[in-house]
């Protein structure tokens, strides 16, 4: 009895956090919309949004503009975050994320590919090239890794990753310098949502809606793979399947946010440690936590990179970055005990 009534305050302790950071999420998206090179008033934003009819310049800017680049920051952001949750669950590893597959540096290798052979490209077709990319990059990871007869462990996932992350990293500044395209792989490097639009949010956000929701409902068997495969395989989980799917997820997830915002580092890494920090250990609890403090990050890092150097944008890589390299760092150097 004793155990029963201690579990239930703290359940309802991470009811409180989550709580608390859906509301800051609604916030850091109200901020988001609100803020910007173009002074437009709370008032209007709300109008905007709840009772659109298009009259003002600053309802236009706040529903065509802002409001589908924030929501993209915040759907991108989750996944992200999830993806590296997930990552760092499979493998044991808390300097992992979605780039440990080799989605980044996939991506990046398509980017320049593409943008050697081709001169005129819509941003749809850089979109699918990139998750095409990304795709390459998870298939070169997990066949290499899953060729052992022991199975695809994490030692030998972070190792197949690593290589081909440096392989596919190298050809892809290869063509780059070759073919003098370095500015413009730079830019996209960098990354950013203010190309985001409404018509893709429409095809994008229930793909990646639909994956977060099948991620959490796997939260559970990836728990118990935490604890390692022996333990796993003792407990009655097919780790081999429930992998495979993880990395699934992972490769649609981080994936399609690459296509959008392109290679953005760290948040991935940072968000799933701040989440285990209030909530423990438990998937149940890391998943939504890590996908709701991710897109509440991004959504801010975003409306920062506009407001830094108005009326010009700041990459949002590099405000990610300028928060992700101290936190890599004091991870590293901690061994991740501090987040754990």
């Amino acid at each position: 009895m004793k155990q029963g009534h201690s579990a239930t305050p703290f359940k309802a302790k991470k009811g409180w956090f989550l709580l608390i950071s859906l509301l800051a999420l609604v916030l850091s998206l109200a901020a988001g919309i609100s803020l910007g090179a173009a002074d437009i008033g709370w008032a209007t934003a709300w109008k905007a949004v709840f009772r659109y009819e298009g009259i003002s310049e600053g309802e236009r800017i706040i529903r065509e503009l802002r409001l589908p680049r924030e929501l993209g920051a915040a759907i991108v952001g989750a996944s992200f975050a999830v993806s590296g949750a997930i990552m760092q669950g499979m493998t044991k590893n808390p300097l992992a994320d979605s780039g440990l597959l080799g989605l980044n540096a996939g991506a990046s290798f398509a980017i320049a590919a593409f943008y050697a052979a081709f001169s005129d490209f819509s941003y749809w077709a850089v979109m699918l090239v990139s998750f095409a990319g990304a795709g390459l990059g998870a298939f070169l990871v997990f066949g290499i890794g899953a060729l052992s007869k022991n199975g695809l462990s994490p030692i030998r996932m972070t190792l197949a990753g690593a290589a081909v992350s440096a392989l596919l990293t190298a050809l892809g500044e290869g063509i780059a310098l070759y073919y003098q395209l370095s500015q413009d792989l730079a830019f996209w490097i960098a990354g950013g949502v203010s190309g985001t639009t409404w018509t893709q949010l429409k095809i994008l956000f229930p793909v990646m809606t639909g994956a977060l929701l099948l991620a959490f409902s796997l939260a559970r068997p990836l728990t118990i793979l935490h604890l390692g495969d022996e333990a796993a395989k003792g407990l009655g989980l097919n780790t081999f399947f429930i992998k495979t799917v993880l990395i699934l997820i992972v490769f649609v997830l981080a994936g399609i946010a690459v296509s959008v915002v392109g290679p953005v580092a760290f948040v991935g890494l940072m968000i799933p440690h701040i989440a285990r920090f209030f909530v423990g250990q438990d998937y149940r609890w890391v998943l939504p936590g890590s996908a709701i403090l991710g897109g509440t990050f991004m959504v801010l890092a975003d409306t920062a990179a506009r407001l830094i150097n108005a009326p010009y944008e700041t990459p949002i890589g590099a405000v990610v970055s300028f928060i992700g390299v101290p936190f890599f760092l004091y991870l590293a150097r901690k061994g991740g005990r501090e987040f754990a």
